[in-house]
């Protein structure tokens, strides 16, 4: 929003409250009978009960893959792509399903991985010789406990690996599949064919190898690894579930009678009246009718101080209210409230994708193939050149490659960061839209920012009213305040309480129209009235010179003065002054030190942009802007190879907001500047966009040190489990040894993702 009065006719698109319904015109339903519904309160005719507001139908709950988002189904199942366990996209509270699964399988699969591979050990104990002593048991006794692990427990990885081939997108699951499915079946037809097999692959004793406990303990390593990563996955959306924790389960309505009612969240209406007792959590947004208190909005804006609230003050769901009791009036409830709109902006960021996410998907989609490949070429090398039993040497290097070269280390790279960064971001009041925006703002230089409700408070007083030529002072002011009461913008509304200050009655106005970036224009107790700035005056044709004098000591001072036209004569000056917000001195501080260039755009007069500019140490000013005017020159500072920043609140801020590399919206402002840029501060405070910057970059270096670990983990496994190393070591990888490797590289790259929760901003 800017401070020039010419653009506030457009803000009256300005989030408003909807009309409080009466209970009469709700649909009342049985909560015991759910098939009893009626207009208006009322008894259930079935059992009496009194009837209730019928809760507002919630959005039916989609789910989404957290590595492919574009991947949205209306079941739980698995990604199609990548065959991870999609995800609610509208967090909830609650269990989480597939670590169950995942960590039940895991704990079934233990005991029988560690017996296979008991009797896999022992047999090699010299003296012992357990295969000599259970002689045709021996495989048996391992065939019976690797099936339950490698067919239930890891079952799931073979649908997911077989899914991977028939919608041709291979991933880490082909391989997995493709590994454990090699050394069971293999296992498997030595133990029932052994005279099918080639004399090759027998051992010195004639009997053919099994590695029953090779897929066996690979299921169960894959399973630990999952575990883990789901662990840490749910540790990233803890910002999530701290922001759903902050809403309370019921809420104290007033019925008309005045008495009260404990009714849950959901059955909160807009229109409802709300007790509010001391210490006790907002239960919606809206308005305080009744009483006085001091707010702690803490949670959801990050400032510790408690906010002074009084009858006709708005109140946001999830705060905490401290000592005072107070009713409220509900405004927006269920998902229109501001909490709900976080919740939902922080989950959709934190399933976008970073354009650096490009680069692991490109890679991804040869990767695998070429894994396939490198494993049959070590099984062909092994078995042509390969010691004997070539054969058995050759299954084991394949499956270690297979294996240990999954990819998922690489997946998880980004979106791992990506999520815990934009849920760090949440719990700073910075809210990121998307993750393009997260990975733009560490390469931002310039920054440009409107000055009303940005750098000013956005809460101007009328501090002058200097009328011209035979009209007086009160006139005026009641014709001016008369066409800006319907307006919404800041300095309108200083106008109109200058107005009612002075006790200047208001009158109707008619043929109210909005000049975008100029003025208004109306009908006032019969008079044609205009109100603008100079560019409106000239372009109507009024002469402004005798009074432009008297306006410019007080642009000097930082005031904004608005011109006034009665019946196509000058009839004087409206002065409006909007303190700078106490913070935005130290946020110019830290921009500056940030290395950004930040500029001035406004639609304010030169003289009160210049003023507010000297005061701040701003390094360039454009006064006079229209909506137009912010946009071209974003696009001139692009063209120039400048990465652009647009902080704004306003209507007329929304078309810079979009064009700019990143828009930041003051939550304090309208929804379309919120709708038209990447990140929202929730509390307005300019010093936040140094803490979402520094954010961003450490995001990014994080995301590099990701993708860093995952490519050179694979680089250097995959030629190890190919056997690069048996000339110096004389022997190959174990498949088991690759599996609880390939386990650890996923854990690590979760692992420096989750280290951005302790960053400092």
């Amino acid at each position: 929003m800017t401070n020039e009065h010419h653009c506030h006719g457009n803000h009256d698109t300005k989030r408003s409250q909807p009309a409080p319904e009466t209970a009469k015109g709700k649909t009342h339903t049985c909560p015991m009978h759910p098939d009893v519904r009626q207009e208006g309160p009322g008894d259930c005719p079935k059992c009496g009960m009194a009837l209730e507001p019928e809760a507002p139908v919630r959005q039916r709950t989609q789910y989404t893959c957290p590595m492919h988002p574009e991947i949205i189904r209306d079941e739980p199942g698995d990604c199609p792509k990548c065959g991870m366990a999609l995800e609610p996209m509208t967090p909830a509270a609650g269990g989480d399903e597939e670590l169950d699964a995942m960590t039940r399988r895991f704990w079934v699969s233990v005991p029988l991985s560690l017996a296979i591979l008991a009797l896999a050990m022992g047999d090699m104990v010299p003296g012992l010789h357990l295969q000599d002593w259970l002689g045709s048991a021996f495989g048996w006794i391992q065939a019976i406990l690797a099936t339950p692990v490698v067919l239930w427990a890891g079952g799931n990885f073979f649908v997911r690996g077989w899914k991977s081939v028939i919608n041709a997108s291979p991933n880490m699951w082909t391989l997995i599949a493709l590994g454990t499915g090699a050394a069971y079946g293999f296992s498997l037809l030595a133990l029932l064919l052994p005279d099918a097999l080639p004399e090759a692959i027998r051992g010195h004793d004639g009997e053919a190898p099994v590695y029953f406990e090779s897929a066996a303990v690979i299921i169960t390593l894959v399973l630990l690894g999952q575990v883990l990563e789901l662990r840490a996955r749910g540790r990233t959306s803890q910002a999530l579930s701290a922001l759903l924790d902050l809403a309370p389960a019921i809420a104290h309505r007033l019925r008309d009678d005045g008495s009260e009612e404990d009714v849950a969240l959901d059955s909160v209406q807009s229109g409802d009246r709300l007790r509010v007792r001391p210490g006790e959590k907002i239960p919606v947004d809206g308005t305080i009718a009744e009483g006085r208190s001091s707010v702690d909005e803490s949670m959801l804006t990050g400032e510790p101080m408690p906010l002074s609230k009084q009858a006709g003050d708005g109140v946001t769901g999830g705060t905490v209210n401290q000592e005072g009791g107070f009713i409220m009036t509900a405004g927006q409830v269920g998902d229109d409230t501001l909490l709900a709109r976080i919740v939902d902006m922080v989950a959709q960021a934190q399933r976008s994708r970073a354009p650096i996410q490009g680069l692991a998907d490109r890679v991804a989609g040869w990767f695998v193939p070429a894994v396939v490949a490198v494993a049959v070429l070590a099984f062909a090398l092994w078995s042509w050149l390969g010691p004997d039993p070539a054969l058995a040497h050759a299954l084991v290097a394949a499956v270690s490659v297979l294996i240990i070269a999954c990819p998922c280390a690489l997946g998880l790279a980004t979106p791992m960061s990506i999520m815990v960064g934009v849920g760090r971001g949440a719990g700073e009041g910075v809210l990121i839209r998307d993750a393009e925006a997260l990975e733009t703002l560490e390469r931002v230089d310039v920054l440009l920012v409107d000055k009303t409700g940005t750098l000013t408070e956005g809460r101007p007083r009328l501090t002058a009213v200097a009328p011209h030529g035979d009209i007086d002072e009160s006139t005026l002011l009641r014709l001016v305040a008369s066409l800006e009461s319907a307006s919404e913008h800041p300095l309108a509304r200083a106008i109109v309480a200058g107005a009612a200050d002075r006790d200047i009655a208001l009158a109707e106005a008619g043929d109210f129209e909005s000049l975008t970036g100029k003025g208004l224009r109306g009908r006032v107790d019969g008079h044609d009235v205009l109100i603008g700035n100079a560019y409106l005056m000239r372009e109507q044709g009024i002469d402004t010179g005798d009074f432009e004098a008297a306006a410019q000591p007080r642009r000097e001072r930082g005031e904004t003065v608005i011109l006034a036209a009665v019946d196509g004569q000058a009839a004087g000056i409206v002065a409006v002054a909007d303190p700078i917000k106490d913070t935005t001195a130290e946020a110019v501080r830290m921009l500056h030190e940030a290395g950004l260039r930040i500029v001035m755009v406004t639609g304010d007069s030169a003289s009160t942009a210049h003023a507010v500019a000297g005061q701040l140490g701003i390094d360039e000013v454009h006064a006079e802007a229209l909506p137009e005017t912010k946009h071209e020159l974003v696009e001139r500072l692009q063209r120039e190879g400048r990465r652009v920043a647009m902080a704004g609140d306003g209507v007329n801020d929304a078309p810079a907001l979009a064009r700019a590399d990143v828009g930041i919206a003051m939550g304090t402002g309208t929804d379309i500047a919120m709708e038209s840029a990447g990140v929202t501060l929730v509390r307005g405070d300019l010093r936040a966009i140094a803490r979402a910057r520094l954010l961003s970059a450490r995001t990014m270096r994080n995301i590099r040190q990701n993708l860093f670990f995952a490519f050179v983990y694979n680089a250097a496994g995959v030629p190890i489990a190919a056997g690069i190393l048996y000339p110096l070591v004389g022997a190959l990888l174990s498949p088991m040894i690759a599996a609880a490797a390939m386990s650890l590289s996923s854990v690590s790259v979760i692992g420096n993702a989750l280290r951005l929760r302790r960053a400092t901003l």
